[in-house]
């Protein structure tokens, strides 16, 4: 492989490219996310003819497993997409999220209440029956704000939004692995199928060089050695199908499961056999800052950054006063009737004002532990940022040297078919000894399988690297809905 060497870009200078929604952060948030110590390359260190360099076209790598053109794996995926637990477990997740970000922007508003009410009260001597009877009719609004004049509900608001957004990154960063893991468990349960397949043809293939042999000794042109040794390669054929059956079903239980059904739901649909997905002949790549705006597990953690920034924010508004303003209007009278005069009007207005004077330095120990969260959530997105750039460079290899290893496989398998076939031939003409059939047969089974194996590698190999460069998801209709936005 040719490895190209590029320049590296300091992070700071390039991230608001790179990750979409950064120019809206304010100056405090710039600032600390700007402190990265990760450097990203200008382009990936890998180069192959088939990554091309163009950036993937949006709708392919939203839905990239259209590309393989099977019909199966895309009604499993889609039904995973719609009915896996993980999916559904990240749904509730967000709408909890929103409820919170609800909640909390409501608090930056005046809450309005209204109360009517009747009070009985008795005055004088109850013995002597001289006592008087009222009741007290009440009916009125009732108001209360609390201004944040040092920012400290509004940075709860920015936190309930950031969290919200993550969460709706998390979801699509769930969808995503989801769509990924269910075409690797559907790569290896065709790859099985396809191996069990040359198992049994080689079966086939040995027992009927068992039953030449078995001829041969009758003829008294061989020993029982050679029939023995037929015996022997033709049992050992057959113990593999049982561990690629286990293999098999295995995938198909685990599918079934992440389409949301019971184990052994899918073996009616899936007991056909049939051939691998076809891989693409080639696949854009785009450069690193594609994939780290494009990434949803990098945005969550972006999001994730962006809630603590807030809620650092919010934890130093409490060394400040904080002012409570509340009012009432109403009416109040002995009679219904009176409710409604000019007299029976009553009004109130407050605020009062509070602030920390003594607090044996609580706040500042809130302060201290939320920073070191802070901090967590930082080194979590510089994280995420490194995985995303090594997942790519780790797929693209795989691809790359996968296409290889299938080729030289390839031959490997046509030339050990031919020499299996010859030995067959030249032993029937008795022109070699039974060991020439035996080690070309067991050649020609572990080149087949072996080409099998690689074909699944590759595939693996692309699907990890669409996951790795993001897709699985719309990113510009779900950017622009997850973008907090300040108060």
């Amino acid at each position: 492989m040719r490895i190209q060497f590029h320049r590296i870009t300091p992070l700071a200078a390039v991230l608001v490219f790179a990750l979409g929604g950064c120019a809206s952060l304010d100056q405090r948030q710039a600032e600390a996310m700007a402190a990265a110590t990760v450097a990203v390359p200008g382009a990936w260190s890998a180069s192959a003819p088939l990554l091309r360099g163009a950036a993937p076209a949006p709708a392919v790598l939203a839905a990239w497993w259209r590309q393989f053109g099977d019909a199966r794996l895309e009604q499993l995926i889609d039904a995973a997409l719609a009915a896996a637990p993980d999916v559904r477990s990240a749904q509730a997740k967000l709408r909890q999220a929103r409820a919170a970000r609800d909640l909390a922007v409501a608090n930056l508003y005046p809450s309005v209440g209204v109360s009517v009410g009747a009070t009985r009260s008795r005055s004088g001597s109850e013995a002597g029956g001289s006592g008087k009877s009222q009741t007290l009719y009440a009916a009125g609004f009732d108001a209360s704000w609390e201004p944040s004049i040092f920012g400290g509900l509004r940075d709860a608001a920015d936190a309930a939004l950031a969290d919200a957004a993550a969460a709706q990154a998390g979801l699509e960063s769930t969808r995503a692995s989801l769509a990924a893991e269910v075409a690797l468990e559907y790569v290896t349960l065709r790859a099985s199928q396809q191996r069990l397949a040359i198992v049994r043809a080689n079966v086939d293939s040995q027992a009927e060089t068992l039953q030449i042999t078995e001829w041969r000794e009758m003829a008294g042109l061989v020993t029982r050695l050679d029939v023995e040794q037929a015996r022997t390669n033709l049992e050992q054929s057959r113990a593999s199908i049982p561990g690629l059956e286990t293999t098999r079903a295995e995938a198909e239980h685990r599918l079934a499961i992440l389409v949301g059904q019971a184990p052994g739901s899918l073996r009616e649909t899936l007991r056909e056999t049939r051939p691998l997905p076809a891989a693409p002949d080639g696949i854009a790549v785009g450069i690193p800052a594609d994939t780290l705006r494009q990434r949803p597990d990098v945005r969550a953690a972006e999001l994730t950054l962006r809630a603590e920034i807030a809620r650092t924010a919010q934890t130093e508004a409490d060394r400040y006063p904080s002012l409570t303003l509340s009012g009432s209007f109403g009416w109040k009278a002995f009679a219904l009737s009176a409710l409604d005069g000019g007299n029976s009007v009553v009004r109130s207005l407050a605020a009062s004002l509070a602030g920390p004077l003594f607090d044996a330095g609580r706040v500042e120990s809130r302060v201290a532990a939320q920073t070191a969260v802070q901090d967590q959530a930082f080194v979590a997105w510089e994280k995420s940022l490194l995985t995303a750039l090594e997942d790519v460079e780790n797929a693209m290899a795989a691809y790359a040297n996968g296409r290889d290893r299938v080729d030289a496989r390839s031959r490997a398998a046509s030339a050990a078919a031919n020499a299996a076939e010859l030995a067959r031939a030249q032993y029937q003409a008795g022109l070699v000894n039974f060991q020439s059939v035996l080690e070309t047969e067991r050649t020609l089974l572990t080149a087949q399988d072996n080409l099998a194996s690689a074909e699944a590698d590759v595939l693996t190999a692309v699907i990890q690297l669409y996951k790795a460069l993001g897709g699985g998801w719309n990113n510009a209709e779900t950017a622009a809905s997850t973008e907090p936005s300040r108060s």
